[in-house]
């Protein structure tokens, strides 16, 4: 053999190996280039076949018959841009008159067979753009975080979505959320994901864990309180809501309503107040929720009521006075009682990891969306950690948070531990640590609050 031909097939070889040992290499040093070659050579009769293009307008047609020529051809959307990312590729089209961006979504699938890509999402930017995000490889399979991240107060990254972009948690712009998830599905570490985002905030941490403690209290340095029952969580919470009204005073008397001040100026939360009267902002997470709501006897039900009221009143009110909801659960529908239809309506932000049923993924995304159900109760059991996260508006991604250990989430949390606000109302709630270890002891009961 020539010394072309070998080159040439030790080029191949090690095309093939990365391709099957590290995709995100190959993408880099291969992929790219063949993937982009191929979208622009293909681009135009692939358009046609999927059936998006747009016949000539009358005057092109007017202007061949006049001129005796061959009538023109339909015609594709144009390409804005086309750029390469270490995932995949960027398409930026502009749409023809008459064409629509639900045309794109629904042709996604044909797009990505005909591209050779992994997966092909699309999104419209702005009226009459459209972008189409590709990936060459499973990304999900073996997430690797990106290494500049838009990280500002309050939004912490917490997983990766299937097109490549980064998935965060904006706890400004979506206030509460609930995670859905069966045993063994990565909910746990999607939980400590948000735990590891949120220490090194100036932000108190508040945990309701009533497995007794074993899934928060490995993180005790970074809380402020942790309740691991109900009876304990039932203080707790009520010693929330009094805070919180305090802080809707404090608001009240910062609001600055003269007639010199401008509007954009007036306090409404607590993130219009002044750097130096600004309350700090609670993030409640609650482990289990289902263990908050069942009962067995008339004072646990009086119990529960309790609880599920105050949980209601802090989804509804909590936002401005900075307080924000993390809800967990296997499953959170009306069996739980009442009160739970009126929580879950208050929770904007929806994360479903795999379920055991179909009535699992609607109670996340019956009332947002069916596509985002069907694609919950889709989620093989092999691939732990996958997730459906939606929203009020109807948008869903597939995403993947990255593996975070016990023992990582532990470090990170006792890394901060000197970030830990000391909060008056929240004091009789502060996990207690024997001596030097980071071994959290349980909570004893706190003491009834009496009038």
């Amino acid at each position: 053999m020539t010394a072309f031909t070998v080159t040439l097939v030790l080029v191949v070889a090690s095309a093939g190996l990365l391709r099957w040992r590290r995709p995100a290499w190959y993408w880099l040093t291969f992929g790219v280039t063949l993937a982009t070659i191929r979208v622009l050579v293909r681009y135009a009769s692939v358009m046609d076949a999927c059936g998006l293009t747009v016949p000539p307008s009358r005057w092109r047609l007017a202007l061949a018959r006049m001129t005796s020529r061959p009538v023109p051809e339909s015609r594709p959307p144009r390409i804005l841009s086309l750029r390469p990312t270490c995932t995949g590729l960027v398409l930026r089209l502009k749409l023809r008159p008459g064409q629509d961006a639900f045309d794109f979504a629904a042709a996604s699938d044909r797009l990505r067979h005909s591209f050779s890509m992994y997966g092909v999402t699309s999104r419209e930017l702005r009226s009459g753009v459209i972008e189409l995000r590709m990936t060459g490889y499973d990304v999900l399979k073996r997430v690797q975080m990106p290494t500049r991240l838009d990280t500002r107060p309050m939004r912490i990254l917490v997983a990766l979505r299937e097109d490549g972009s980064v998935h965060y948690r904006d706890y400004r712009a979506i206030p509460h959320a609930l995670t859905l998830g069966a045993t063994e599905s990565g909910k746990s570490v999607y939980q400590r994901n948000l735990v590891a985002g949120l220490a090194p905030m100036d932000v108190a941490l508040v945990g309701i864990d009533c497995k007794q403690g074993v899934e928060l209290f490995p993180l005790a340095r970074r809380f402020s309180a942790l309740a691991d029952n109900p009876n304990t969580a039932a203080e707790l919470l009520d010693a929330l809501v009094s805070r919180m009204e305090d802080i809707y005073q404090l608001i009240r008397a910062e609001q600055r309503i003269t007639a010199d001040v401008p509007d954009a100026e007036i306090a409404a939360d607590i993130w219009d107040l002044p750097d130096h009267l600004r309350p700090t902002p609670i993030v409640v997470l609650v482990d289990e929720v289902a263990e908050l709501a069942l009962f067995a006897t008339k004072e646990e039900e009086k119990r529960r009521d309790r609880i599920i009221t105050a949980l209601v009143r802090l989804a509804q009110l909590g936002r401005a006075a900075g307080i924000y909801l993390e809800i967990c659960g296997q499953r959170f529908g009306s069996e739980l009682g009442k009160g739970i239809t009126m929580l879950r309506a208050q929770l904007t932000g929806r994360t479903a990891h795999r379920v055991n049923d179909e009535t699992s993924a609607n109670m996340a995304f019956g009332d947002i969306s069916p596509d985002a159900v069907l694609a919950a109760i889709q989620i093989p059991a092999e691939m732990r950690g996958i997730a459906i996260a939606g929203d009020s508006t109807g948008g869903w991604h597939r995403i993947r948070a990255p593996h975070t250990s016990l023992r990582q989430a532990a470090n990170i949390c006792n890394r901060h531990a000197d970030r830990t606000p000391d909060l008056p109302e929240l004091a009789p709630f502060r996990p207690v640590l024997t001596g030097t270890s980071a071994t959290p002891v349980p909570l004893s009961k706190a003491a009834p609050v009496t009038a």
